[in-house]
């Protein structure tokens, strides 16, 4: 996968195009956008709406950028991927693979909890203190790096099963992600569920970015 060049592509559809008007859509929003058509043939304009919390408006010009991009077109069904577009987010599904939304635990303190699978990245993360910050951009009350090595999750730097005695936690992970060696999965947390998934899908794009 092409991972800077389709990052690159997200960037250019959240840029103004010109006008003076401020987006309120970022790159982790049109991610979600991605992946509501890539579930499902025909996306409404109120289902965007209602799923990536944005007004009527904001979701007609996410949606124009969308078509000229060429990625996705519209009829009155609905939205839905072009045949260039679900090239992009096929690409998009190789690296980011699966999510899940994780319960409060020991280690895993806030209400909502979303994890989010990076295939094949540990090589890229240094401390995660970098996930955490693109995570709290986005309102994220905290967030938590851990890569898969040596058949169990540790935190960066460390070679410790950071599960310990999270058992329940790391058995949802391993059961929803199947990880492999240095895969990592980047856990947001927040009170708010859009919060956390929003943040976790920010983090994991800019790590993407980034690496």
């Amino acid at each position: 996968m092409h991972v800077k060049r389709n990052i690159q592509i997200l960037q250019n559809i959240v840029s103004r195009k010109g006008s003076s008007k401020i987006l309120t859509f970022s790159m982790p929003h049109v991610f979600k956008a991605l992946q509501l058509l890539y579930a499902g043939k025909y996306v409404s304009r109120a289902t965007f709406a209602k799923e990536i919390h944005l007004g009527d408006g904001a979701v007609k010009t996410l949606i124009l950028h969308l078509k000229e991009a060429e990625i996705a077109d519209s009829m009155r069904a609905g939205t839905f991927l072009t045949k260039k577009g679900l090239r992009f987010v096929s690409e998009f599904q190789k690296v980011l693979p699966n999510e899940s939304i994780l319960k409060k635990s020991e280690m895993l303190r806030s209400k909502f909890n979303h994890a989010i699978l990076i295939k094949n990245y540990a090589d890229s993360i240094k401390s995660g203190m970098e996930q955490r910050d693109y995570a709290i951009m986005y309102g994220a009350s905290g967030c938590t790096t851990i890569l898969f090595k040596s058949n169990k999750f540790v935190f960066p730097g460390s070679e410790k099963d950071c599960f310990v005695n999270d058992a329940k936690t790391r058995d949802v992970l391993l059961k929803e992600f199947t990880p492999e060696e240095k895969d990592v999965v980047i856990i947001s947390s927040s009170d708010d569920p859009f919060v956390a998934e929003i943040s976790a899908k920010n983090s994991a794009l800019w790590t993407l970015a980034t690496g």
